[in-house]
C-alpha cells in the first residue's frame, strides 16, 4: 500500500500538468481513476480509525447523491477531478521548504539584522512579520522551525510568559498569513474559485494582517504587564550573546534569502499579470523551475536527484491523508452543486437579513468558517468546502470582500482551534495544551480582530453598493 500511494500521488500530479496543457478524454479518466486509487491506498495504509474525516466527507457525497438519485460513477469521477488544481499544488509546494533548508538562512538573517529586535516589543512584531514571510515558503510547518529557531535564540528564558510570548506570536502570525500570502492553498483557492482580482484581494489581505499584526503586539504588550516579568532584560541579554556569534557570511545569506523570495514569486507575479495565468496550475510549474534552477546554479545537480527521491520515497506518504481529504471534499461539493443546496442558502441568507437587518452574510461568514474549524477541519478543508459551496451562490458583494470575510474566518479558526494541525503542532514543541495555546491564549484577540475586519468589510460593503 506504500508503493500504491507513492505510486497513485506522483501519477495523478504528472496526469493533471500534462491534461491541463494536452486534455484528453481518455487520460482525464484515468486521472479520475488514479484519484481514486489514491484515496483506497492511502484508507488501507492508515486504517479506518484514522482515516475517519475523508470516510465521512465521501460517505455524505455519495449519499447525497443517492439520495437524489444522481449517477453515483458521474459523481465519483467528476468528484475526483474537481479538486485536481489543489491537489497538484499541495504536491509541489514542499518543494520551497526543500530549498529553504539547503542553508542556514533564518539565523543568518537575524545575526544581520539585531538591531531591529533589541527589545520584547521589536522582537514579538519581528516574530509576527517574520512568520509571515517564511509562510510563504514552509506553510504551517513555519510554526515548529521557527519556533526552535526562537528557543535557541532565548535558550535561558523560562516559563509560562515566555511561552505565550512565543507561542502567540508564532501562531498569530501564521494564521494571518492566511489572508495575504499567495503559496498558502486556502487564499489562493479561494481567490481563484470567487474569480477575485489577485492584486486587490492580496493589498486588502497585507493591510488587515498588518492590522492584525498591530492588534497582536498591543494584546502582548498588555499580557507581559499581567505576568509582571520583564521580557526586554530577557531579550537584550540573549541579544548580546548572539552578537557576539556572528558570522563573516551573514548578510550575504540575507541577501541570498531575498534573491530566492524575489526570484520565486516575482515570476508568479509576472506571469498572472502578463498573460492572465491560472494561479493554481502558474504556482507550481514556478516552483518546480525555481527548484531546479536553485540546485544547477548551486551547483548541485546530484542533491537535487537525492531530495527529489527523498521526497517520493518519504514525504509522498505523509500526503496521503491530506490529499484524500481533498478527493473527498471534491466528492461532496459536486454532490452538493446537482441539489438545490445553493437555492435554499440564498433563501436562509435572505430570511436571516430581513429578521436581523444589522446582520449580513460578509459578518456571518467567518463563523461559518470558525464553526468548521472547531470540528477538526483545517484551514484548506474549510475553504475549499465553503469557496467551492459559494461559487454556486449569486452573492451581492464584490468577490474580494468575500475573500476578506472568509480567510478573516480561517485566522480566527486557527488561533483559536485546539482540534486543527497549526494549534497541535504549536502544543507538540512547546509543551501546553491546545486548548490553552488557542482559546485561553487567543480569545481577546480573536474578538478584536474580528471586529476590526468587519469595520473594514461593512464600510466598503456601504461605499460600492
Amino acid at each position: 500500500m506504500a508503493w500504491g500511494l507513492r505510486i497513485t500521488v506522483v501519477v495523478y500530479a504528472l496526469l493533471h500538468f500534462y491534461t491541463y496543457f494536452f486534455p484528453h478524454p481518455f487520460l482525464l479518466n484515468l486521472l479520475a481513476v488514479t484519484g481514486g486509487g489514491l484515496l483506497v491506498s492511502a484508507l488501507v495504509r492508515s486504517g479506518i480509525r484514522t482515516f475517519k474525516l475523508p470516510i465521512l466527507l465521501f460517505a455524505a457525497a455519495m449519499g447525497i447523491t443517492l439520495f437524489f438519485g444522481n449517477p453515483v460513477a458521474e459523481g465519483m469521477q467528476s468528484g475526483f477531478l474537481l479538486m485536481r488544481d489543489i491537489i497538484g499544488l499541495l504536491i509541489i509546494i514542499p518543494f520551497i521548504s526543500i530549498v529553504l533548508r539547503e542553508d542556514d538562512y533564518l539565523s543568518a538573517i537575524l545575526r544581520a539584522v539585531p538591531r531591529l529586535l533589541d527589545s520584547s516589543r521589536k522582537l514579538y512584531t519581528g516574530m509576527v512579520l517574520f512568520t509571515q514571510v517564511i509562510s510563504h515558503f514552509l506553510l504551517f510547518g513555519v510554526i515548529p522551525m521557527l519556533y526552535e529557531f526562537v528557543n535557541d535564540f532565548l535558550k535561558n528564558e523560562q516559563g509560562e510568559a515566555w511561552e505565550r510570548f512565543k507561542g502567540t506570536a508564532l501562531l498569530r502570525g501564521f494564521g494571518l498569513s492566511t489572508m495575504w500570502v499567495i503559496s498558502i492553498p486556502s487564499f489562493i483557492f479561494a481567490v481563484e474559485t470567487m474569480g477575485a482580482s489577485l492584486w486587490l484581494a492580496m493589498l486588502q489581505g497585507f493591510f488587515l494582517a498588518m492590522v492584525g499584526t498591530v492588534i497582536s503586539v498591543l494584546f502582548a504588550k498588555r499580557e507581559e504587564k499581567k505576568y509582571g516579568v520583564s521580557l526586554n532584560d530577557g531579550v537584550r541579554e540573549e541579544l548580546s550573546s548572539i552578537l557576539r556569534q556572528q558570522e563573516e557570511g551573514d548578510r550575504k545569506k540575507a541577501v541570498e534569502f531575498v534573491v530566492l523570495f524575489v526570484t520565486l514569486f516575482g515570476p508568479i507575479f509576472l506571469l498572472h499579470a502578463l498573460f492572465h495565468a491560472e494561479l493554481m496550475i502558474t504556482i507550481p510549474l514556478v516552483i518546480i523551475v525555481w527548484s531546479i534552477a536553485y540546485y544547477a546554479v548551486k551547483k548541485k545537480g546530484k542533491k537535487l536527484l537525492q531530495e527529489s527521491g527523498r521526497y517520493v520515497m518519504n514525504d509522498t506518504l505523509g500526503k496521503g491523508y491530506q490529499l484524500s481529504v481533498m478527493l473527498s471534499v471534491g466528492t461532496l461539493i459536486y454532490a452538493l452543486n446537482q441539489t438545490d443546496f445553493a437555492e435554499n442558502a440564498v433563501v436562509l441568507l435572505e430570511v436571516i437579513e430581513t429578521q436581523v437587518p444589522v446582520v449580513n452574510f460578509l459578518g456571518l461568514l467567518p463563523f461559518i468558517v470558525i464553526f468548521l474549524g472547531f470540528t477538526g477541519l483545517g484551514p484548506l478543508t474549510v475553504m475549499v468546502l465553503v469557496a467551492g459551496i459559494l461559487t454556486s451562490i449569486d452573492l451581492p458583494y464584490p468577490p474580494e470582500l468575500i475573500v476578506l470575510a472568509v480567510t478573516s474566518g480561517s485566522v480566527i479558526s486557527i488561533v483559536l482551534s485546539p482540534l486543527i494541525m497549526p494549534t497541535i503542532v504549536l502544543s507538540g514543541v512547546n509543551g501546553i495544551n491546545s486548548f490553552k495555546n488557542g482559546i485561553v491564549f487567543n480569545w481577546k484577540f480573536s474578538l478584536a480582530f474580528y471586529v476590526a475586519v468587519q469595520v473594514y468589510v461593512q464600510g466598503v460593503r456601504f461605499l460600492v453598493t
